[in-house]
């Protein structure tokens, strides 16, 4: 109950912006209609500001161009055909068809095509043959697109902020598989593993999240000049998302193995277990750097300490599963290592040869 209150606070804190946001382009967009363009009831003014604002952050400047291109599709068809044809609910149905079939055609998104077909019936059934209802709505979503530009650019939310709360999220999914697989392994827990395998499965929500929270600031310093001189502190992120979205991804797959391991009584050494959750600890460091704006010194030097524990030689019967282990813990310390800010060939260079492994674990070469 009191980690719902919380997710509902959180929510709320980061609807707070967006929210006040829309609240004043509304307002602008509709003096602007009223006092510049002389409308008397813009009431798509602040319509069209909304649509492009929304409730979140992202891609908004490509919403409030596909809002506007839908509205000139809608307004164009249905002026001419109300014009050549007059009102009535056959030329309502075609109207409609013939929008949307139209934004189609020019392969618009979702927003295009419904504001062409909700443009074409405002056209249909309010505006008589030689009305401008359609000019003036058009006029009104370029107001309301424009309204929604500027205070964008004025009020602008910070992108750094943004992509570190998704970050941080990410990491700490990531985190918590692999402390949940080691406790599994540590206690042959199949039960366990299999919880955890489930709760990976669905990180890849968390990583689109983050590349979209990436495509926001990359969008928001485009638009806002306050965030013009600043764009810097995106660039560690952008670095960062690839090797993470790497290492989630052999995350899943060490845990998928280890599950098997437990399932068919493979025996899995303490000492893989311990590095996997030492991989954990250097994961929850790193999230505690980047969220305090830190450079990752420390998380960097633990996982070094990983990597140089992660040898096949620390398997001593060479079973199939923990074999499998060891190469996807090997993976994964090399994609975070990465995601550390070091190169891959230095994060490669930190692990053990896989050949010195098996030959001091008494194995030949294959």
């Amino acid at each position: 109950m009191r980690d719902r209150i919380a997710d509902r606070l959180r929510r709320g804190q980061d609807a707070a912006l967006p929210l006040a946001q829309a609240a004043l382009a509304a307002a602008l967009s509709w003096l602007v209609a009223v006092n510049v363009a002389g409308h008397p009831s813009p009431f798509f003014a602040p319509c069209a500001a909304v649509i492009c604002l929304g409730i979140t952050l992202g891609q908004r400047l490509r919403r409030g161009i596909e809002l506007v291109v839908g509205v000139a599709i809608g307004t164009g068809i249905g002026g001419w055909l109300i014009a050549a044809t007059g009102t009535g609910p056959w030329q309502i149905a075609l109207v409609v068809a013939l929008a949307m079939s139209t934004a189609v055609l020019l392969d618009g998104g979702a927003i295009i095509t419904v504001q062409a077909a909700v443009s074409a019936v405002l056209v249909a059934t309010l505006s008589l043959p030689g009305e401008t209802l359609g000019v003036s709505r058009l006029i009104d979503g370029v107001i309301g697109g424009a309204a929604a530009l500027v205070v964008m650019a004025v009020l602008p939310a910070n992108p750094v902020a943004i992509v570190a709360r998704d970050a941080g999220r990410v990491l700490r999914e990531l985190a918590g598989a692999l402390h949940g697989v080691a406790r599994a392994l540590k206690g042959r827990d199949a039960d366990t593993a299999a919880a955890v395998l489930a709760r990976a499965r669905t990180t890849q929500r968390s990583i689109d999240a983050l590349e979209a929270a990436l495509h926001t600031g990359d969008e928001i310093t485009a638009i806002a000049p306050l965030r013009w001189f600043r764009p810097g502190g995106l660039t560690r992120y952008r670095r960062l998302v690839p090797p993470v979205d790497y290492a989630v991804r052999n995350t899943r797959v060490l845990v998928r193995r280890a599950l098997l391991a437990l399932r068919d009584g493979d025996a899995v050494p303490n000492t893989l277990c311990e590095a996997i959750d030492a991989l954990a600890d250097g994961v929850d460091v790193l999230a505690a750097e980047l969220a305090a704006g830190q450079a990752p010194t420390r998380s960097k030097s633990r996982l070094l300490t990983v990597a140089r524990l992660a040898s096949p030689g620390m398997i001593a019967d060479g079973a199939f599963s923990s074999t499998v282990i060891v190469a996807q813990l090997r993976s994964t310390t090399v994609d975070l290592l990465q995601a550390a800010g070091m190169t891959r060939d230095e994060a490669l260079a930190a692990l053990p040869s896989a050949v010195r492994g098996r030959r001091r674990s008494g194995r030949r070469r294959p």
